[in-house]
């Protein structure tokens, strides 16, 4: 794990790397993925301005003496991720370390953290002090979960556009608390 936290990157990094392959796509895939890369950017900016960590959230963590590191494997151009990555990084600032580790940089990594035998992400692994892993959790809440498999059970009447679109309205309005419970419950 050693590894991979010392080739993680910063959030700001993470954001500015969004904004470098949104302007200047280095490969075709970077060029197919602008519209992405575009959406990804303004729903970050989004949690950003909008993101305010729960008191009582807090209150958990500095209960839980939580001494250990956050690595997050990630993509901006991700929807779950442009929803959750933000409020997980706002939420531990100044209390735990977190770092991204961009996933199509490597695979090595997500191959350890497959969901259901996909590379879905964002993935967050949850670090000791000494970079042992102690859990992971990913890639979307519980709700995102049951949205997907609403989706998947009945595709004919629950289509895809409105699991997106139920998807942006939940993550809008929740604001990243969901995830940072799940996770909190991990620590």
């Amino acid at each position: 794990m050693k590894n991979y936290w010392d080739k993680g990157i910063s959030f700001e990094e993470y954001v500015e790397i969004g904004k470098q392959r949104l302007e200047n796509p280095s490969d075709q895939q970077e060029a197919d993925y602008k519209p992405y890369y575009e959406l990804g950017l303004q729903r970050i900016d989004r949690t950003l301005k909008k993101y305010v960590a729960d008191e009582e959230q807090l209150k958990q963590l500095e209960s839980k003496n939580f001494d250990g590191k956050i690595l997050i494997i990630s993509e901006v151009w991700c929807g779950d991720a442009s929803a959750t990555v933000p409020a997980l990084v706002k939420f531990f600032e100044g209390k735990n370390e977190v770092r991204i580790f961009l996933r199509d940089s490597d695979k090595s990594l997500i191959s350890q953290f497959l969901t259901n035998g996909t590379e879905s992400i964002p993935k967050v692994i949850i670090l000791d002090k000494d970079l042992n892993v102690k859990n992971s959790w990913g890639p979307r809440p519980k709700f995102g979960t049951e949205l997907l498999m609403k989706y998947k059970a009945d595709p004919e009447v629950y289509t895809k556009d409105h699991f997106y679109n139920d998807l942006q309205v939940y993550y809008a309005k929740n604001r990243g608390k969901d995830a940072v419970q799940e996770i909190l419950e991990l620590l």
